[in-house]
């Protein structure tokens, strides 16, 4: 009896241990996704009520050209960082500015979003687009492209690129990815969620790398419409997905290929002089005034040749060109072939036909002109 309770309450520990395995096994899983519209709680002063122990501050440079911007909208970034108690400072003397925190801010991780703020607000980012880096949700990213490809000009092209015709490349790539981006100079300013700034930089590198963006715009496309259906969130879109071949074009000129000749231990024969050519013809042992004469007789015989040649030349501006002819000649029959029965036909049919101008037809009586022949007709009786 002891050994079968026993027996029935190691079973029944069991039992109640089995489900709490299968509880931690559900709850891992549904730990690895983030259900949808799920926001973190805002952090609040009851969450650290004594506040910072130590004062933290950082300072960024500016450009000369941003002056005036930061002029204007100095007071909306002291209204903005106010609200959570940070101290912010411009210096146009050394054209910088600086954030640091105080006795009443409570939130130590305002003072890195207030960081962000004064190098979007330095990287040429409107007030209205950086102030969102206050947000929980929102981040930001600086790309440094500067540095990326040597020669100027192609980095010029390559940026030129990534904005796209009229800005449309860029725009694309803000629909796509939620966030703002901003290209200026040697630096590329985000802001956005998360997500969107792991794409943007990606997209980013690749266009610097000479990976045209359009082929990371289609992915990015085909990835978001792939999302909206909940069965393939958790499968894999390396099926789905184009693969876009590298092709290496290389621009280098092809060497001349030279063709070898065959190794021959003789040399080539010397070329003749003038004095062998005339030692073989014999006009070496002719006198001085015969070798003129010979010398001016071929001079005469190429000038004659020359002349004739123009004379030709001129003479063929007074050939006169072929001429077509108008009119086809009409072919006269021969007698042995004319149709008489047809002329007869043709004579018959021109006397049935009536020339001149058609006969004139006379028109009706009018009640008018009846009246005048009667009262001809009374007069006269």
């Amino acid at each position: 009896m002891a050994a079968s309770t026993a027996k029935d309450g190691m079973s029944g520990a069991q039992t109640a241990k089995s489900p709490k395995k299968a509880k931690v096994q559900v709850d891992e899983s549904e730990l690895l996704t983030v259900p949808d519209g799920w926001k973190e709680p805002a952090f609040s002063r009851e969450d650290n009520p004594r506040g910072l122990l130590e004062e933290s501050s950082f300072a960024t440079l500016f450009p000369k050209y941003r002056e005036a911007y930061l002029k204007e909208c100095w007071p909306l970034v002291e209204k903005a960082l106010g609200d959570l108690h940070i101290k912010v400072s411009l210096d146009l003397i050394e054209g910088s500015v600086t954030v640091s925190t105080t006795k009443k801010t409570f939130d130590p991780y305002a003072i890195l979003k207030a960081r962000d703020l004064i190098k979007l607000l330095a990287r040429s980012v409107p007030f209205e687009q950086a102030v969102r880096i206050l947000q929980d949700d929102v981040a930001c990213d600086i790309i440094k492209i500067g540095t990326m490809v040597r020669n100027r000009e192609r980095f010029v092209k390559r940026r030129q690129r990534l904005i796209g015709p009229k800005g449309s490349t860029l725009k694309a790539l803000e629909l796509l990815t939620n966030c703002y981006v901003m290209v200026q100079g040697n630096t590329v300013s985000a802001l956005g969620p998360y997500n969107g700034l792991k794409e943007v930089r990606k997209v980013v590198m690749d266009t610097m790398k000479n990976i045209h963006p359009i082929y990371n715009i289609k992915t990015l496309m085909i990835k978001q419409e792939l999302s909206k259906d909940p069965d393939l969130r958790m499968q894999n879109w390396e099926r789905f997905l184009p693969k876009f071949r590298h092709k290496n074009l290389s621009k280098r000129k092809e060497p001349k290929k030279k063709s070898v000749k065959k190794y021959t231990p003789f040399p080539p024969p010397q070329p003749e002089s003038k004095v062998d050519q005339e030692l073989a013809s014999g006009e070496f042992f002719l006198r001085e005034s015969v070798k003129r004469r010979k010398k001016m007789g071929e001079i005469k015989v190429k000038q004659a040749e020359a002349l004739t040649k123009k004379q030709e030349e001129r003479n063929k501006a007074f050939i006169p060109p072929k001429e077509k002819p108008l009119m086809k000649t009409a072919k006269v029959p021969t007698e042995g072939k004319l149709d008489i029965a047809a002329i007869k036909e043709k004579v018959k049919k021109a006397k049935t036909k009536k020339l001149g101008a058609p006969p004139v037809i006379p028109l009706p009586p009018t009640s008018s002109t009846t009246d005048k022949k009667k009262k001809k007709t009374k007069d006269k009786g």
